[in-house]
């Protein structure tokens, strides 16, 4: 989900399906379309790599900035790298040239490494849950003012972003999604934390206090709109019933007393295959079977041919659980 509405934020999503099919190597034959599927698929498994680093390094270093930006573009080849204006973007590599975004001037590239020290000093180390949301909020932003790489700065400050906030949202909820859905107020409020100081009582630095306050309130309004999103959506009795809706709907396949246990592996965690064939109350083949064809659709998982069984969210089935969470979804990708 992540990479699917961060790199939709760059105007270069794609769809969901074509996400799945890319991380099973199967990629379209459409030139266009595969290239996205190919930076779809390294947002993705750069974001899983920064998760389990940001453990032991800050995220929000300069040297993690770095990082993201080489644990991302060190997964395409030149060809996917190249950007707009022909060259190829190399990864993790520190700016070397003056760049203008939109009406932003960026630090020159002679000021680059002062600027990111005095990122990391402010914004890095450990502090209190509310001021450690606001350090990462303002680091969003002062990331992109500096814009250290010659391009892809927007998707390694989400990278970073999501790295920092993994405390608090544990993959449960994504600011990426929120983002997303605000796309041209998500640029207005980072132009106006642009903005500089207009006068003696609008702070004390170059830029803009009340621009930058705007934009944390924004930040985290945002965060608190998934979560309360999110909280909707995993609350218990509200899945039951949509797993239960799910079951008919898929009426043809699946016998409704498949509902119970799957709910059941959802609260409670995996069970064996025996267990979850008691658990429907279904004669010995008839869950058997039944087993068998929710192993097949995805809805049931196994790490081994015989192992303890879990619930799967295959992309067809998000529609009726988590309405809303990809809308795209419940259509057909471009092939």
């Amino acid at each position: 989900m992540n990479s699917y509405y961060s790199n939709r934020i760059e105007g270069q999503g794609t769809h969901p399906l074509n996400i799945e099919r890319a991380l099973r190597d199967d990629f379209s034959a459409r030139p266009d379309v595969a290239r996205l599927q190919r930076v779809a698929r390294a947002y993705l498994e750069a974001e899983q790599a920064l998760e389990a680093l940001s453990t032991g390094l800050e995220p929000l270093s300069a040297t993690f900035a770095v990082t993201a930006h080489r644990a991302m573009y060190s997964l395409l080849d030149a060809e996917d790298r190249r950007t707009p204006d022909g060259k190829v973007l190399e990864p993790g590599e520190v700016r070397a040239s003056r760049v203008t975004v939109g009406r932003h001037e960026p630090p020159g590239p002679t000021h680059l490494a002062a600027f990111l020290k005095r990122y990391e000093a402010v914004y890095s180390g450990p502090s209190r849950a509310d001021e450690r949301l606001i350090s990462i909020a303002c680091a969003h932003h002062r990331l992109a003012w500096v814009h250290p790489f010659e391009d892809g700065n927007g998707r390694a400050g989400r990278l970073v972003t999501h790295a920092a906030l993994f405390p608090f949202t544990a993959g449960l909820w994504s600011l990426s999604r929120g983002l997303a859905r605000k796309r041209d107020e998500y640029y207005e409020r980072l132009a106006g934390a642009d903005a500089p100081r207009r006068g003696d009582l609008d702070g004390r630095g170059n830029l803009s206090l009340e621009g930058l306050v705007r934009w944390c309130r924004f930040f985290l309004e945002v965060c608190l709109d998934q979560v309360t999103f999110m909280t909707k959506l995993l609350d218990l009795d509200g899945l039951k019933e949509r797993l239960r809706a799910l079951v008919l709907i898929k009426g043809g396949k699946f016998k409704v007393e498949v509902a119970l246990p799957l709910h059941h592996l959802f609260a409670a965690g995996p069970v064996t295959r025996g267990e979850f064939k008691q658990l429907t109350g279904l004669g010995e083949r008839t869950a058997q079977g039944q087993l068998a064809l929710l192993l097949k659709s995805g809805l049931l998982e196994s790490s081994s041919a015989l192992g303890p069984v879990r619930i799967g969210f295959p992309l067809d089935s998000l529609q009726y659980l988590f309405p809303d969470l990809y809308p795209e979804a419940a259509t057909r990708p471009e092939e």
